[in-house]
């Protein structure tokens, strides 16, 4: 009887391991029927994809940033203060808001 650290230790560098490369670009997909108790305080949820919308969940301090404020420039042009998912929607592709991001993650 007693915990075992050995185990909970792998445990949780396993889930780490599995989760890193999101939070090193500073990014993450959550689950598109996660409410707003997903988002972590001091992040944000935007949906990304053309054709399929995906939610990712951003640090509020990319919005001061240009390269992201670009992407909300378009989708104001596109959508307005409509957003058809009910939540801020970027349309560009997933590929170029992960290129967008990372770089925001490491400048």
């Amino acid at each position: 009887m007693g915990i075992k650290f050995p185990e909970i230790i792998l445990k949780a560098k396993g889930i780490i391991r599995q989760k890193s490369h999101y939070f090193l670009r500073g990014t993450f997909p959550i689950n598109p029927t996660a409410n707003a108790v997903d988002v972590p305080k001091g992040h944000l949820a935007v949906y990304v994809g053309l054709e399929y919308k995906n939610r990712f969940v951003v640090p509020i301090a990319y919005l001061k940033h240009p390269m992201f404020k670009d992407l909300l420039k378009v989708a104001e042009e596109e959508y307005g203060f409509n957003h058809p998912m009910g939540g801020l929607t970027l349309p560009c592709s997933e590929k170029t808001f992960l290129d967008v991001t990372s770089f925001l993650c490491f400048h």
